[in-house]
């Protein structure tokens, strides 16, 4: 599964374990990250993307049409 969000960008990040003795560990944080199918009219067919929430918000304000048109104008396949 990619962990990476076709709209938004967003990838996992480093960040620390803290213990109550305050000894520190690496570990990730990954961001929430969906497959998610939208449907688009102008080509008639489904788009299956990997989508965080924030992504999919995005794509309830702006619109489905022109979050692909971003997407293929970065180069991405959809």
């Amino acid at each position: 599964m990619p962990k990476v969000c076709q709209v938004t960008g967003r990838r996992p990040a480093s960040a620390m374990n803290v213990s109550h003795s305050h000894r520190r560990t690496k570990r990730w944080q990954y961001p929430n990250v969906h497959k998610k199918r939208y449907w688009l009219p102008s080509e008639s067919r489904w788009v299956t993307l990997w989508v965080s929430t924030k992504g999919m918000k995005t794509i309830d304000k702006k619109g489905i049409e022109r979050i692909v048109a971003d997407i293929r104008g970065r180069g991405e396949k959809v």
